[in-house]
């Protein structure tokens, strides 16, 4: 531990006060965020815009007793207190730091580039903590002072550092490198951002590649040309991926979906959770991390499967006119921008996409040339309908696509803009946070019922990557969307499945499956439950029918007059509900074998009791009978169908039956499907409403329908906008149910009408307009299942679907 005597040889600068020695245990500079106690260091930065000096006597009073100042102060005014005056605040943090540093001789891993640092980082931190005690920067603390705070973190316990580094004009880096002292390097890519510092590409790479004058190694894409003519000269050990051959981890795109890595003579497939190029870049760098490090390609492969997304955040709403709107209000940057620019290029539900963008402040390059940058990125991602917002873009309307609007302010836009022009399109409608452009949101938002379900995109994606980590690395995974994607929105939610590359959907019924196809899902799709009147669209939209009977199978034959078709065989090993017998193997293989026009994709059965730790030997049974009857079909139409039988609490509980693939249902939307219980699942949807009416209600009065409330004292009603025709049950009624409003539950009261609902909020301070919530957060959807005597599987699909979906993406 450094103690606060020790900081002038440390620091430099003068001691201005010392009340009592102590020992420093916490760095601060956020006079919002300084943790109280003897321990806590807070240096006064004096900025353009604040100044930590202005902070002092606040903090003093809270408890801080130890500063760093660049300023005389009234040393009177804190009299238990320890003050040094430097000439740089700044300069102190890094030194202290560095000397920090210093006492740990573990690898570090230093990363840099213009873009992906963060999420390399944070996935490096993921894909290695279950071998390594790591420290990491927090969020994206890669500044002159995040850095600092940064190391400050390393302790002896840790086994590994990982710090990114971002700098924005020379001479930064140098500081930064003393101060992580990384042994590996990693140079993620290079790009625009902060052009302005510097007179060309070179000497920003030049500057950036000072973090790594002291590493054993640096790790890089050897495909990023200017990267590489800058590092191969370097008298430095180079370890290099990329698509080209003279590189030490060749990757190539394979037929299945994958990705063929070769190193040393050994060749692996690695198969990614997502499709998109930066995501695919920012991984492989990762790979290449371990690699070097000496992981197998099964450890990495591993890793790569407990991926979780980096968060941001991110609405996908409906629109007017047919409309959905992405809602970027948050902020508006070039890198942000590029962002969500690419998650608006992996929406498929509308093929005509719109971006509405502000000014971009405080970029720190000249107006012409982030107007350019801009104009570019929109052609990258193929943006031919744009608005611009500000007089930026009024200034430099020559450089964006014919048709284009350009607007001054967001109060123009709203009053001139023809709202009538939108029409089954996505639009992105991102902007600073001046310009307000949640106005704009406001104005093109679809408002047709005061009820929303809120589904949490991000979430999803979380619980798809905790199914994910426990699969073997070539088990494949289908996903079911059946019910509207258990009431959270199936084109939605496919279209997140698909761009994060699972292997097959699940329906109900054909028209499931033809809705999913006009929203432009072009993954396969298996339909369990086809009727004879669905076969012409089964083919038309490259549907895959559920075969469970003869008479089903007969009937298809039938109707496909010997045209192919690709079918799912349902085997009933002891569920009792659909599919073949054992004894009717022998008939069956003798169809399949007269006609070879009918592929068998996959064969399946169901498990009864997965979910239930007293019933894995009859599991086991029933997989030890599907083995042998699938086994037996397969070989006697000489095909090889994939083999599955796991259930989402199957792929928890019996991992030993993965088979080729597994069935992911209602364990995607963060319901526990186990009756032990599992931790780690995110729940998904919150459906929430709001009040419409409060009253005051005298003891004695009835209350609804059938006057079945009863008001046994004096009372606070409120009239929520949620009924049985939402699929708020009626058995919610009377009490049995509670609602969420600030916090507090309130019973309900009466009996649930077709739309509306009367709820007791006596003693809470309730609002008309205030939120309440139905079912999430801390309102379990377990917990309101159980107290109606049912399962969460039907309070989720009992949703109806007029109620609007928000789709929040966090970190997709």
């Amino acid at each position: 531990m450094i103690f606060f005597s020790e900081l002038p040889a440390l620091l430099g600068g003068s001691i201005l006060q010392v009340s009592q020695d102590a020992g420093i245990t916490l760095l601060t500079l956020d006079s919002r965020k300084a943790i109280p106690g003897k321990g806590t260091l807070f240096f006064a930065i004096r900025g353009d815009r604040h100044d930590g000096h202005a902070y002092l006597a606040e903090l003093y009073q809270r408890g801080i007793r130890q500063f760093v100042v660049e300023q005389p102060v009234v040393v009177q005014a804190f009299p238990e207190a320890n003050i040094i005056q430097v000439p740089s605040a700044v300069d102190s943090l890094q030194r202290l730091a560095a000397h920090h540093r210093a006492k740990f001789s573990v690898p570090v891993i230093g990363i840099t580039g213009s873009n992906g640092k963060t999420i390399i980082k944070e996935w490096l931190f993921q894909m290695l903590s279950k071998y390594l005690s790591i420290v990491k920067n927090p969020g994206s603390y890669n500044s002159q002072v995040g850095v600092p705070l940064s190391v400050w973190q390393m302790q002896a316990h840790h086994q590994l550092g990982i710090f990114e580094a971002g700098i924005s004009r020379p001479g930064e880096m140098e500081k930064l490198a003393g101060i992580i002292r990384p042994t590996i390097g990693v140079f993620s890519t290079i790009g625009p951002a902060h052009d302005e510092g510097f007179a060309s590409m070179t000497d920003k790479i030049q500057e950036k590649l000072l973090l790594f004058k002291d590493v054993s190694v640096i790790v890089y894409c050897k495909d990023h040309e200017a990267i590489h003519t800058a590092i191969a000269p370097l008298n430095k050990t180079l370890f290099t991926w990329g698509r080209s051959a003279d590189v030490d981890i060749l990757v190539v795109p394979s037929e299945q979906g994958g990705y063929a890595v070769s190193y040393r003579g050994q060749i692996g497939e690695l198969r990614l959770p997502f499709a998109d190029h930066a995501s695919v870049e920012n991984c492989f760098h990762c790979v290449a991390v371990m690699v070097w490090m000496g992981y197998s390609l099964h450890q990495v492969q591993e890793a790569i499967n407990s991926l979780r997304v980096v968060p941001m955040r991110l609405e996908l709403k409906e629109g007017i006119n047919h409309c959905q709107l992405i809602d970027d209000t948050y902020n508006n940057d070039l890198g942000g921008l590029e962002i969500s620019l690419q998650f608006l290029a992996h929406q498929h539900q509308r093929t005509r996409k719109r971006v509405i963008l502000s000014d971009i402040l405080e970029s720190g390059l000249a107006e012409a040339t982030l107007a350019e940058q801009v104009s570019d990125l929109l052609a990258k991602h193929q943006i031919r309908q744009f608005i611009g917002v500000g007089p930026m873009f009024q200034a430099y309307q020559q450089l964006f696509p014919p048709g284009s609007l350009f607007y001054t302010s967001t109060g123009e836009f709203l009053e001139r803009f023809d709202t009538t022009t939108l029409y089954e399109e996505i639009i992105l409608v991102k902007g600073a946070r001046p310009f307000q452009f949640e106005r704009i949101v406001n104005q093109l938002q679809r408002k047709v019922h005061g009820t929303v379900m809120e589904v949490d995109l991000g979430a999803l994606v979380h619980n798809l990557n905790f199914f994910r980590a426990r699969l073997q690395p070539m088990t494949k995974i289908m996903v079911m969307v059946k019910a509207f994607a258990y009431g959270s929105g199936s084109n939605e939610v496919a279209n997140m499945l698909q761009y994060h590359k699972v292997d097959y959907l699940g329906v109900a019924y054909a028209d499931e499956g033809v809705e999913l196809r006009r929203n432009n899902i072009t993954l396969p799709i298996m339909v369990m439950n086809p009727s004879d009147e669905s076969f012409a669209t089964l083919l038309a939209y490259n549907l895959e029918p559920e075969i469970y009977s003869f008479r089903i199978l007969a009937a298809l034959l039938k109707f496909l007059n010997n045209k192919p078709c690709r079918i799912h065989l349902k085997l009933d090993t002891g569920m009792r509900r659909l599919g073949f017998e054992g004894s009717e193997l022998d008939e069956l293989i003798a169809i399949l074998r007269a006609n070879p026009q009918l592929t068998v994709a996959t064969i399946f059965s169901h498990l009864a009791g997965a979910d239930e730790h007293e019933h894995d030997d009859f599991s086991h049974a029933q997989a030890g009978k599907f083995k042998t009857w699938a086994t037996t079909v397969a070989d006697a139409i000489g095909q090889k169908p994939v083999l599955h039988i796991l259930n989402s609490p199957g792929i928890l509980r019996l991992p030993e039956l993965q088979l080729d693939m597994v069935r992911l249902g209602i364990g995607l939307y963060g319901i526990d499907p186990t009756a032990e219980g599992t931790q780690g699942l995110r729940p998904v949807a919150t459906l929430k409403t709001i009040i419409s009416q409060l009253k005051h209600i005298r003891a004695g009065e009835s209350i609804g329908y059938g006057r079945r409330g009863r008001a046994t004292a004096d009372m606070t009603l409120a009239t929520i906008a949620i009924g049985y025709a939402d699929g708020f049950s009626r058995a919610f009624s009377r009490g049995v149910g509670k609602v969420l409003i600030r916090g507090q539950r309130a019973p309900v009261i009466g009996n649930v009408c077709m739309d509306m609902t009367m709820v007791d909020v006596t003693g809470i301070d309730a609002r008309e307009g205030d939120e309440v919530i139905l079912f999430g957060g801390e309102l379990s959807i377990q917990d309101v299942a159980k107290s109606i005597n049912t399962i969460p599987y039907e309070i989720l699909t009992n949703t109806r679907e007029r109620i609007k979906r928000i789709f929040v993406a966090e970190g997709i």
